[in-house]
Protein backbone atom coordinates (compact mmCIF):
# COMPACT_ATOMS: atom_id res chain seq x y z
CA UNK A 1 0.00 0.00 0.00
CA UNK A 2 1.51 3.71 -1.25
CA UNK A 3 2.65 5.43 1.84
CA UNK A 4 0.34 8.73 2.37
CA UNK A 5 1.63 12.20 0.97
CA UNK A 6 2.79 14.55 3.58
CA UNK A 7 0.93 17.82 3.78
CA UNK A 8 3.14 21.17 2.77
CA UNK A 9 5.20 22.76 5.23
CA UNK A 10 7.38 25.94 3.92
CA UNK A 11 10.50 26.98 5.22
CA UNK A 12 12.95 30.49 4.49
CA UNK A 13 16.33 30.31 5.22
CA UNK A 14 17.43 33.90 6.49
CA UNK A 15 20.62 34.95 7.23
CA UNK A 16 21.00 37.90 9.64
CA UNK A 17 22.84 40.80 8.00
CA UNK A 18 24.03 43.52 9.86
CA UNK A 19 20.18 45.13 10.32
CA UNK A 20 18.89 43.31 13.38
CA UNK A 21 15.83 45.08 13.60
CA UNK A 22 15.11 44.86 10.02
CA UNK A 23 15.83 41.16 10.17
CA UNK A 24 13.29 40.90 13.43
CA UNK A 25 10.68 42.80 11.17
CA UNK A 26 11.11 39.98 7.83
CA UNK A 27 10.75 36.90 10.32
CA UNK A 28 7.42 38.90 12.03
CA UNK A 29 6.41 39.00 7.92
CA UNK A 30 7.26 35.55 7.13
CA UNK A 31 5.11 33.96 9.85
CA UNK A 32 2.09 36.62 9.07
CA UNK A 33 2.49 35.25 5.50
CA UNK A 34 2.04 31.57 6.69
CA UNK A 35 5.35 29.88 6.45
CA UNK A 36 5.77 27.62 9.05
CA UNK A 37 10.03 27.91 10.13
CA UNK A 38 12.20 30.26 10.16
CA UNK A 39 16.22 28.84 9.01
CA UNK A 40 19.87 30.02 9.92
CA UNK A 41 22.71 28.44 8.70
CA UNK A 42 25.86 28.08 10.51
CA UNK A 43 28.54 29.40 8.45
CA UNK A 44 31.10 30.95 11.31
CA UNK A 45 31.82 34.58 10.59
CA UNK A 46 28.69 35.40 8.27
CA UNK A 47 26.63 35.84 10.96
CA UNK A 48 26.41 35.50 14.27
CA UNK A 49 25.96 32.16 16.57
CA UNK A 50 22.61 30.78 14.83
CA UNK A 51 21.61 29.83 18.58
CA UNK A 52 21.61 33.26 19.68
CA UNK A 53 19.72 34.10 16.41
CA UNK A 54 17.07 31.41 16.39
CA UNK A 55 16.26 32.69 19.70
CA UNK A 56 15.81 35.75 18.90
CA UNK A 57 13.57 34.58 15.75
CA UNK A 58 11.32 32.50 18.62
CA UNK A 59 11.03 34.85 20.98
CA UNK A 60 9.40 37.87 18.85
CA UNK A 61 7.52 35.42 16.41
CA UNK A 62 5.22 31.86 16.69
CA UNK A 63 7.37 30.31 14.18
CA UNK A 64 9.22 26.98 14.32
CA UNK A 65 12.98 27.53 14.32
CA UNK A 66 15.99 25.60 13.00
CA UNK A 67 19.62 25.61 11.79
CA UNK A 68 20.25 24.65 7.88
CA UNK A 69 22.56 23.25 8.40
CA UNK A 70 24.49 22.82 11.54
CA UNK A 71 28.16 21.58 10.46
CA UNK A 72 29.32 18.80 12.44
CA UNK A 73 33.16 19.87 11.98
CA UNK A 74 32.43 22.75 13.94
CA UNK A 75 31.91 21.55 17.72
CA UNK A 76 31.83 18.67 19.51
CA UNK A 77 29.15 16.11 19.06
CA UNK A 78 28.35 16.98 23.04
CA UNK A 79 28.20 20.81 22.78
CA UNK A 80 25.94 20.89 19.69
CA UNK A 81 23.04 18.78 21.34
CA UNK A 82 23.39 20.83 24.38
CA UNK A 83 22.81 23.82 22.39
CA UNK A 84 19.97 22.34 20.41
CA UNK A 85 18.64 20.71 23.41
CA UNK A 86 18.44 23.95 25.06
CA UNK A 87 16.51 25.09 22.03
CA UNK A 88 14.42 22.65 22.25
CA UNK A 89 13.46 23.84 26.01
CA UNK A 90 13.21 26.92 25.50
CA UNK A 91 11.03 27.40 22.88
CA UNK A 92 8.52 24.66 24.40
CA UNK A 93 9.44 22.32 21.18
CA UNK A 94 9.48 24.45 18.13
CA UNK A 95 13.38 24.08 17.39
CA UNK A 96 14.46 21.65 14.42
CA UNK A 97 17.87 20.73 14.21
CA UNK A 98 19.38 20.19 10.55
CA UNK A 99 22.34 18.50 10.25
CA UNK A 100 25.19 18.19 7.96
CA UNK A 101 28.80 17.99 7.45
CA UNK A 102 29.60 21.42 6.12
CA UNK A 103 29.92 23.60 3.46
CA UNK A 104 32.97 22.78 1.01
CA UNK A 105 36.24 24.68 2.52
CA UNK A 106 35.14 24.39 6.23
CA UNK A 107 37.93 22.33 7.48
CA UNK A 108 40.88 24.85 5.97
CA UNK A 109 38.66 27.65 7.28
CA UNK A 110 38.49 26.54 11.13
CA UNK A 111 42.36 25.23 10.96
CA UNK A 112 42.83 28.61 9.82
CA UNK A 113 41.42 30.08 13.31
CA UNK A 114 43.30 27.42 15.19
CA UNK A 115 39.92 25.26 15.67
CA UNK A 116 41.10 20.96 16.06
CA UNK A 117 39.60 19.50 13.01
CA UNK A 118 39.20 15.86 12.47
CA UNK A 119 42.46 15.02 10.84
CA UNK A 120 41.54 13.56 7.73
CA UNK A 121 38.63 15.31 7.21
CA UNK A 122 36.57 12.58 5.70
CA UNK A 123 33.00 11.71 4.23
CA UNK A 124 32.79 9.08 6.69
CA UNK A 125 34.59 11.20 9.67
CA UNK A 126 31.81 13.40 9.19
CA UNK A 127 29.24 10.63 9.20
CA UNK A 128 30.43 9.70 12.68
CA UNK A 129 30.24 12.95 14.39
CA UNK A 130 26.62 13.12 13.25
CA UNK A 131 26.13 9.89 14.15
CA UNK A 132 27.43 10.75 17.61
CA UNK A 133 25.59 14.25 17.59
CA UNK A 134 22.19 12.80 17.52
CA UNK A 135 23.05 10.16 20.30
CA UNK A 136 24.10 13.00 22.42
CA UNK A 137 20.99 14.89 21.47
CA UNK A 138 18.52 12.34 22.29
CA UNK A 139 20.54 11.55 25.84
CA UNK A 140 19.64 14.32 26.68
CA UNK A 141 16.44 15.26 25.72
CA UNK A 142 15.18 11.84 27.41
CA UNK A 143 11.55 10.92 27.51
CA UNK A 144 10.46 14.51 28.31
CA UNK A 145 11.45 15.91 24.90
CA UNK A 146 11.67 15.33 21.20
CA UNK A 147 14.06 17.68 18.72
CA UNK A 148 13.06 16.86 15.39
CA UNK A 149 16.65 15.87 13.34
CA UNK A 150 17.17 17.16 9.31
CA UNK A 151 20.21 15.36 8.10
CA UNK A 152 21.45 17.03 4.46
CA UNK A 153 22.73 13.80 2.94
CA UNK A 154 24.52 12.82 -0.61
CA UNK A 155 27.17 10.02 -0.49
CA UNK A 156 25.72 6.58 1.08
CA UNK A 157 27.34 6.50 4.35
CA UNK A 158 24.83 9.79 4.99
CA UNK A 159 21.91 8.42 3.27
CA UNK A 160 22.30 5.06 5.96
CA UNK A 161 22.39 7.27 8.66
CA UNK A 162 20.04 9.37 7.91
CA UNK A 163 17.55 6.17 7.28
CA UNK A 164 18.29 5.50 10.63
CA UNK A 165 18.09 8.51 12.72
CA UNK A 166 16.57 11.62 10.95
CA UNK A 167 12.87 12.89 11.17
CA UNK A 168 13.78 14.40 7.94
CA UNK A 169 15.58 14.10 5.10
CA UNK A 170 17.32 16.73 2.40
CA UNK A 171 19.73 15.66 -0.52
CA UNK A 172 22.54 18.10 -0.87
CA UNK A 173 22.06 18.10 -4.76
CA UNK A 174 24.08 20.09 -7.16
CA UNK A 175 22.19 22.36 -8.89
CA UNK A 176 22.17 20.44 -12.16
CA UNK A 177 21.56 16.91 -11.13
CA UNK A 178 19.28 15.17 -12.67
CA UNK A 179 15.91 14.43 -10.93
CA UNK A 180 16.27 11.02 -11.22
CA UNK A 181 19.58 10.76 -9.26
CA UNK A 182 18.10 13.26 -6.64
CA UNK A 183 15.11 10.91 -6.51
CA UNK A 184 16.94 7.16 -6.44
CA UNK A 185 18.98 8.98 -3.53
CA UNK A 186 16.04 10.17 -1.55
CA UNK A 187 14.44 6.25 -2.34
CA UNK A 188 17.34 4.82 -0.34
CA UNK A 189 16.11 6.50 2.46
CA UNK A 190 12.25 6.40 2.26
CA UNK A 191 12.36 2.84 1.51
CA UNK A 192 14.04 1.95 4.97
CA UNK A 193 11.90 4.45 6.86
CA UNK A 194 8.87 6.72 6.57
CA UNK A 195 10.59 10.35 6.73
CA UNK A 196 9.86 13.82 5.39
CA UNK A 197 11.37 14.79 2.54
CA UNK A 198 12.81 18.28 2.25
CA UNK A 199 13.93 20.05 -0.91
CA UNK A 200 16.01 23.63 -0.56
CA UNK A 201 14.98 25.73 -3.79
CA UNK A 202 17.78 28.65 -3.78
CA UNK A 203 16.28 29.99 -6.98
CA UNK A 204 12.71 31.50 -7.87
CA UNK A 205 12.48 33.03 -11.09
CA UNK A 206 15.54 35.02 -11.79
CA UNK A 207 16.61 35.38 -7.76
CA UNK A 208 19.52 33.92 -6.86
CA UNK A 209 19.10 33.86 -2.67
CA UNK A 210 21.56 35.55 -1.44
CA UNK A 211 23.30 32.39 0.71
CA UNK A 212 24.20 30.87 -2.41
CA UNK A 213 25.12 33.73 -4.85
CA UNK A 214 27.89 32.49 -4.53
CA UNK A 215 27.42 29.18 -5.75
CA UNK A 216 28.40 28.55 -9.26
CA UNK A 217 26.00 26.92 -11.43
CA UNK A 218 22.96 28.95 -10.22
CA UNK A 219 22.36 30.75 -13.47
CA UNK A 220 18.67 30.84 -13.65
CA UNK A 221 18.28 30.14 -17.25
CA UNK A 222 20.47 27.18 -17.03
CA UNK A 223 18.65 26.18 -14.59
CA UNK A 224 15.37 26.05 -16.17
CA UNK A 225 16.55 24.29 -19.34
CA UNK A 226 17.70 21.72 -16.93
CA UNK A 227 14.88 21.01 -15.45
CA UNK A 228 16.67 21.67 -12.37
CA UNK A 229 15.07 21.07 -8.18
CA UNK A 230 16.72 24.23 -7.51
CA UNK A 231 14.59 26.26 -9.16
CA UNK A 232 10.81 27.58 -9.48
CA UNK A 233 9.08 29.64 -11.64
CA UNK A 234 7.91 32.83 -10.06
CA UNK A 235 4.53 32.90 -11.54
CA UNK A 236 2.28 31.64 -7.56
CA UNK A 237 0.27 29.22 -9.93
CA UNK A 238 3.43 27.11 -11.65
CA UNK A 239 5.15 27.36 -8.88
CA UNK A 240 2.23 25.45 -6.83
CA UNK A 241 1.93 22.95 -10.26
CA UNK A 242 5.71 21.97 -9.84
CA UNK A 243 6.01 21.90 -6.22
CA UNK A 244 2.90 19.37 -6.56
CA UNK A 245 4.98 17.36 -9.11
CA UNK A 246 7.86 17.13 -6.80
CA UNK A 247 5.95 15.74 -3.64
CA UNK A 248 4.27 13.53 -6.62
CA UNK A 249 7.97 12.10 -7.58
CA UNK A 250 10.02 12.34 -5.02
CA UNK A 251 7.89 12.63 -1.65
CA UNK A 252 9.07 16.03 -1.23
CA UNK A 253 6.43 17.71 0.80
CA UNK A 254 8.94 20.38 3.02
CA UNK A 255 10.08 23.42 0.86
CA UNK A 256 12.93 25.70 1.60
CA UNK A 257 13.74 28.97 0.24
CA UNK A 258 15.77 31.87 0.58
CA UNK A 259 14.24 35.29 2.38
CA UNK A 260 14.83 37.10 -1.00
CA UNK A 261 11.73 35.00 -2.50
CA UNK A 262 9.42 34.68 0.10
CA UNK A 263 7.23 37.59 -0.90
CA UNK A 264 6.99 35.95 -4.04
CA UNK A 265 6.13 32.73 -3.36
CA UNK A 266 4.01 33.62 -0.42
CA UNK A 267 0.38 33.13 -2.83
CA UNK A 268 2.13 29.52 -3.05
CA UNK A 269 2.36 29.02 0.56
CA UNK A 270 -1.71 30.54 1.04
CA UNK A 271 -2.40 27.85 -1.82
CA UNK A 272 -0.45 24.85 -0.63
CA UNK A 273 0.41 24.86 3.21
CA UNK A 274 -1.47 21.93 4.81
CA UNK A 275 -2.45 20.23 2.07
Amino acid sequence: MPTPLRPFRFGVLAPLGDDVRSWLDGCRRIADQGYSTVLAPDVPGWQPSPTATLAMAAAVTPLRVGTWVTAALVRPPWVTAWEAHSLTVLTEGRFELGLGTGRPGLGEFLAERGVPVPDPVSPSTGVELLGATVDALRHLDGAAHTTPVAVAVRGPLSRALAAEVADTVTVAHAPTDRRADVARRVREVTAVRDVEVALHVPVVGDRVAAFMASVRDTDPAALRAADSLAVLPEDPVAAAEELLRRREELGASYVVIGADAADVLAPVVEMLEGR
